[in-house]
């Protein structure tokens, strides 16, 4: 049994049938302590919250939720009521483009697991200065192509320790599907934030098609979040 619960609440109007979220749910848990514990030694024990109930005190939350308008409209929120981790999953705009909620799912999941605060880093000293990583384990290669099935479910891969530590070399796993041959490599699609300690210009995002790429994080992203000081983040309610 694992010290961290995790309740999974289902507000989406287009994932209706209990069913594909419990199977979901059932491979998010085999996910977690069969594949991702034993590699970061971070376990949990997930649930499905039924219709009406609320999470019991003390669970972090995994919330399913429609597209980033309508979670705009209840509010981009980064710990429950409790000061406790939030993760959300937008379903329906994983529909509209063409992604399985599951994997999104998995991505948000495994992340809040290994950076619960989002505010982990791994320093990378370079000739001049260096560069903090930041602690996320699922944007290096989070295409969908690179994920694997559990029981007929999408999951995402996922990096290891090793793809934080530069002194590794080309033999060491990387990443669960072994599809990363050295650290800080993102396959096609991935992407990582970092921050230049040097030029201090605040958190920048790279991305396997374009080297220190700056853009504006998306609201309620885990890189929004990153910059918005603990004191200031806002609690939420189911």
């Amino acid at each position: 049994m694992a010290n961290i619960k995790i309740a999974v609440i289902n507000a989406s109007t287009v994932i209706t049938d209990d069913k594909e979220v419990k199977k979901v749910v059932d491979a998010l848990q085999i996910q977690v302590q069969r594949d991702f514990a034993p590699a970061w030694g971070v376990d949990a024990d997930l649930r499905v919250v039924p219709k009406g109930k609320k999470p019991a005190a003390g669970e972090w939350w995994l919330v399913i939720l429609d597209n980033s308008d309508q979670a705009g409209a209840l509010g981009y929120h980064d710990v429950t009521k409790d000061g406790l981790p939030l993760g959300k999953i937008f379903a329906k705009t994983d529909q509209t483009y063409g992604q399985q909620w599951s994997g999104t799912a998995s991505h948000e999941l495994l992340e809040m697991l290994a950076d619960p605060n989002i505010n982990l880093t791994v320093f990378e000293e370079q000739t001049a200065g260096g560069r903090l990583y930041a602690y996320e384990v699922c944007d290096a290669c989070e295409a969908e192509k690179f994920g694997y099935q559990i029981n007929g479910v999408l999951m995402s891969d996922f990096v290891y320790p090793s793809w934080f530590e530069s002194f590794r070399t080309s033999g060491t796993q990387f990443d669960f599907m072994k599809k990363i041959k050295s650290p800080f490599q993102l396959l096609a699609g991935g992407y990582i934030g970092f921050y230049d300690v040097q030029a201090g210009s605040g958190w920048q995002q790279q991305t396997a098609e374009k080297v220190n790429f700056r853009s504006r994080p998306p609201v309620g992203s885990r890189r929004e979040r990153r910059s918005v000081p603990l004191g200031q983040r806002i609690a939420s309610t189911v």
